[in-house]
C-alpha cells in the first residue's frame, strides 16, 4: 500500500506570529483518516515569526524530536537544558513522567522553520531526558544518515521506541535503496526539492504512507532532502 499525502492536504494553523502545516492530526484539526501512522503521531511543520515562539507548556510520555530546517531555535525546558538549535542539529527530547518547555525563534530579525515529530514511546513513566546531535549536510548526501534510534547507535538520538528515523539529501542521478523487515511500516516526510518514492511523484511537503513493501526506493530527484521513518506495524 502507498499513499500519498499532499503538502496542501495537511491541516494548517495561522496565528500570526505561527504558520503551521499538520501532516496528521493535532490539536483543533482532526481528520481520521490522517491519525498518526503506527506510533508515528506528529509531523508539523511550523513557520515562526522573529522573537516568537511556544511559551511554557508540559508533556507525559511522548518522544519528541526537532528537526531544524531555517533559522535558529531556542530550547528551555524543566530538566535544566538550554540551547540554540540550527540547521542540522537534532533535538530529542523525551517527556516521560513528565516535563516542561518552551521552544522560540532566538532570532529578532530572521524566521524559523522546523519540523516537530511525536513518536509514541513502548514505555511510560520513564525519568525524562534530553539529548542533542549535529548532522551536517555532507553527512546526509546521497545516502541514509540513521538520525534516531532505539538503540542511539552510529551517532543517532536515542528514543523509546522500536523506531529507526533517517535523513538523507539526494541530487539528480542519484539513487537510494532501503530494505523494510517483514512487517515493517515506513513514512517519507520530503522537506526540500521533489523526487520519486517507489515510483510515485513526491514535492516539498509531500509524504508517503508505506505498508506491505519490501522495500524504500528513493530517484529522480531534483535538490530533495527527505525524512524517512522505519516503524513497527
Amino acid at each position: 500500500m502507498l499513499q500519498i499525502r499532499r503538502s496542501e492536504e495537511r491541516g494548517a494553523a495561522h496565528h500570526g506570529w505561527l504558520d503551521s502545516r499538520h501532516t496528521f492530526s493535532f490539536a483543533h484539526y482532526q481528520d481520521p483518516e490522517h491519525s498518526g501512522f503506527g506510533p508515528l503521531l506528529v509531523i508539523n511543520e511550523d513557520r515562526v515569526a522573529p522573537g516568537q515562539g511556544f511559551g511554557a507548556h508540559s508533556h507525559r510520555d511522548m518522544e519528541i524530536l526537532s528537526y531544524v530546517l531555517d533559522g535558529a531555535l531556542a530550547h528551555k525546558d524543566s530538566m535544566g537544558n538550554g540551547s540554540v538549535l540550527h540547521y542540522g542539529d537534532v533535538q530529542r527530547m523525551s517527556a516521560g513522567n513528565g516535563v516542561r518547555h518552551s521552544e522560540f525563534n532566538a532570532s529578532n530579525e530572521a524566521p524559523l522553520h522546523f519540523l516537530q515529530i511525536w513518536i509514541e514511546p513502548n514505555v511510560t513513566g520513564i525519568a525524562p531526558g534530553y539529548e542533542e546531535k549535529h548532522f551536517p549536510p555532507e553527512a546526509k548526501a546521497g545516502r541514509l544518515r540513521l538520525i534516531a534510534s532505539n538503540d542511539g547507535r552510529d551517532g543517532s538520538v536515542l528514543v523509546h521506541q522500536d523506531a529507526y528515523v533517517y535523513a538523507a539529501i539526494v541530487d539528480e542521478g542519484e539513487r537510494l535503496e532501503h530494505r523494510l523487515a517483514p512487517h515493517r511500516l515506513a513514512y517519507v516526510h520530503l522537506v526540500r526539492g521533489s523526487l520519486s518514492v517507489n515510483g510515485q511523484a513526491l514535492k516539498e511537503g509531500d509524504g508517503l504512507k508505506i505498508n506491505g513493501e519490501r522495500g524504500v526506493v528513493f530517484d529522480q530527484a531534483e535538490a530533495a532532502e527527505l525524512l524517512l521513518f522505519d516503524l513497527p506495524h
